[in-house]
C-alpha cells in the first residue's frame, strides 16, 4: 500500500478507506464476526483509516469489537452533532457534543479519536461556536487529535473558509463534481486533509439500470454525461481490462474510483460494504484505479462542466 499525506495533519493515509455506515445500519452486534473479517482484512491489507460517526447504528461498536486491539494500525475518523443512540438532548449542543465523544470513546474502546468531525451541521451552527467550543475542549483533553468537518455545498465552503477545521469530508466522484471548483482548491491551499465520501457515485457509472432508490439521482447524471459516448479506448474501462478485469461493472467502479483518487487535495476515499468478498474486491481494484489516465480526468470533467455546473453535492 502507498500512503498519502493528509494536508498539515501529519498524517499519511491509505488512499482507500473503509466507511462504517452500511455495516452500521446493516449488521446486528450478532454479526459482528462479519464485520470483524472486513476490518481486520483491510487492515491486513494496508488500509489504515477507518471512518464511522456517532450515529451510523452500531458502526462505533462494531470498530471497538473488531479493531480495537490494533489501535494503532489505523487512523480512526468519527463524527458528532446528531442526537443518537437513544440520547436525550439537542442537537449541536455542548453538552452533546461532549457527551457524544466520551460515548464514542467507550463505544471504539480507545483513549482518542484520531479525526473528529462536525457532522452535517448547518453554517449557524458553525457561527454560534459553541459546538466547536466543545470540540477544542477535547483535543485540549488529548480525546481527540484533529477537527473536522463533514458535510457538502455552501454549509462545507463555509466550514472551510472559516479557518476552524483541519479535516474536511465531503462527497465527490465522477458525477459529483462539485467539490472540484468549489471545496478542493481552498481546502488545498489551507492545509486541509479531504476525505471524499462516496467516491465510487453508487456504482452508477456505466450501469443499465440504478442499482436502487438511493442511486436514482447520481445514476440520471451518469446517463446524462455518458450520451456523449463512451470513455476512449485505453482511458479508463481500457486501463482496468489491461490489469485482468472480469467485468465491465467492476471496470466502472475502477474508473469512478480512479477518478476520485487522480485529485493531489484528496487524501483518502471511503469506501463502505458489509460484504467480505466485496472489500476484498475493493482492495483489489485499488491498484488499477490508481492509473486512471489523465486523458480521462480531464473528458470527465469537461463532461461535468458542460452539462453539470449547476448540480450541488449530494449527501
Amino acid at each position: 500500500m502507498t500512503y498519502r499525506s493528509f494536508g498539515s495533519t501529519g498524517l499519511r493515509v491509505s488512499p482507500l478507506g473503509v466507511g462504517l455506515a452500511e455495516m452500521g445500519y446493516g449488521l446486528r452486534l450478532d454479526q459482528s464476526g462479519q464485520a470483524s473479517w472486513i476490518l481486520n482484512r483491510a487492515l491486513d491489507r494496508g488500509v489504515n483509516l477507518i471512518d464511522t460517526a456517532a450515529c451510523y447504528g452500531i458502526g462505533e461498536e462494531l470498530v471497538g469489537f473488531s479493531i480495537a486491539h490494533r489501535r494503532s494500525e489505523y487512523v480512526l475518523s468519527t463524527k458528532c452533532g446528531h442526537v443518537a443512540a437513544g440520547y436525550q438532548g439537542e442537537p449541536w449542543t455542548a453538552a452533546t457534543i461532549t457527551d457524544s465523544i466520551d460515548r464514542s470513546l467507550r463505544r471504539m474502546k480507545t483513549d482518542h479519536i484520531d479525526i473528529l468531525h462536525l457532522h452535517g451541521c448547518p453554517i449557524t451552527v458553525i457561527e454560534r461556536g459553541e459546538a466547536l467550543e466543545a470540540m477544542r475542549r477535547a483535543r485540549d483533553q488529548g480525546k481527540v487529535r484533529f477537527i473536522g468537518y463533514s458535510g457538502d455545498n455552501e454549509a462545507a465552503a463555509f466550514a472551510v473558509e472559516s479557518g476552524h477545521f483541519e479535516v474536511l469530508q465531503t462527497s465527490f466522484n465522477l458525477v459529483d463534481q462539485r467539490a472540484r471548483t468549489l471545496l478542493l482548491p481552498e481546502a488545498t491551499a489551507r492545509g486541509m486533509g479531504v476525505i471524499a465520501k462516496r467516491p465510487i457515485a453508487n456504482a452508477v457509472w456505466g450501469a443499465d439500470s440504478t442499482p436502487g432508490p438511493y442511486a436514482d439521482s447520481y445514476f440520471a447524471r451518469a446517463m446524462a454525461m455518458l450520451a456523449d459516448g463512451p470513455l476512449a479506448a485505453g482511458n479508463g474501462h481500457g486501463d482496468f481490462f489491461a490489469a485482468g478485469a472480469a467485468d465491465g461493472s467492476r471496470a466502472s467502479i475502477v474508473t469512478a474510483l480512479g477518478y476520485t483518487l487522480s485529485f493531489r487535495g484528496v487524501g483518502t476515499a471511503i469506501v463502505g460494504t458489509a460484504d467480505p468478498d466485496h472489500m476484498t474486491e475493493n482492495i483489489r481494484l485499488l491498484e488499477a484505479a490508481l492509473r486512471l489516465s489523465p486523458q480521462t480526468v480531464g473528458e470527465l470533467n469537461r463532461r461535468f462542466d458542460r452539462i453539470g455546473a449547476e448540480w450541488e453535492q449530494l449527501s
